[in-house]
């Protein structure tokens, strides 16, 4: 199995699939590779897909250290990329791994072809942050409540009806308590709005309008701060829009990363 190693000596797992130019796919908060595990294959008749376990999960390292960041995350994704030999990819992240991907186009420019932002934000300081109403479902000490509201966060009612699970964007359950609370608080403490302008790569922002665990405000505030963004909605999809709305969103990201590169 193959094993990048950071700069602090974690171990971080990570997979390739497919052929063709490399693809970097990065999941959300508290989640493993697993979350693309129903569009990935959509991606890889074009591309070689790199999906991999952040720090705290999957079958990655856990240490309960105060190494969980995003800028840390993209750093630690810079390390699976250069144990697989692969010295520029597409990145395309979601949600917190969209958070990630935006300091991997900063600080790397030069490792980025192409950029795509999905259901994500800039951080709490200048974003939208999603409403107490759903703060308080997510919190409800039922934890049955809980998890139904987070299915009705991801997903359409009609979608979650006619799919039993297991859904791989509900976290990682076997990611210990110290993990989950570390991830949680470095997607909170996310804040790429200065660096934002310094991301050269060819950019798609995408989001469902029916957004409200990171609600879809988010999209346009990251498309006017991204220079030369573009900026995509799926209509009616909620989070997961990537899972349930693939018919239209791996399309729509397909057709930007295989554009071809305008001549000078």
């Amino acid at each position: 199995m193959p094993y990048a190693t950071a700069a602090d000596g974690a171990a971080l797992y990570y997979e390739t699939h497919g052929s063709g130019p490399p693809l970097l796919l990065l999941s959300g908060q508290a989640n493993n590779h697993h979350w693309w595990d129903s569009v990935r294959a959509g991606f890889e008749a074009e591309f070689t897909t790199v999906v991999m376990d952040y720090r705290g999960t999957g079958k990655s390292d856990r240490p309960d250290t105060d190494t969980y960041s995003t800028p840390g995350f993209a750093r630690d994704a810079m390390a699976v990329l250069d144990h697989a030999g692969i010295a520029s990819a597409h990145v395309y992240g979601t949600s917190m791994g969209g958070r990630v991907a935006q300091w991997i186009a900063a600080d790397h420019p030069g490792r980025v072809k192409r950029l795509v932002l999905g259901c994500t934000s800039p951080g709490a300081r200048h974003g939208v942050e999603r409403g107490p109403e759903v703060l308080r479902a997510l919190t409800d000490p039922d934890q049955a409540a809980a998890h139904r509201a987070l299915v009705e966060l991801m997903y359409t009612p009609a979608w979650a009806a006619r799919h039993e699970g297991p859904f791989h964007t509900l976290g990682d359950p076997s990611m210990p308590d110290h993990a989950r609370r570390r991830h949680l608080r470095a997607s909170a403490r996310h804040d790429a709005w200065d660096a934002l302008p310094c991301i050269t790569a060819p950019t798609l922002v995408i989001h469902g309008t029916d957004d409200a665990f990171n609600p879809t405000a988010n999209a346009p505030l990251l498309a006017d701060r991204v220079p030369d963004a573009r900026l995509r909605l799926v209509e009616g999809a909620r989070h997961a829009y990537f899972e349930e709305f693939a018919h239209v969103a791996t399309p729509l990201v397909l057709e930007f990363l295989t554009e071809a590169q305008p001549r000078d």
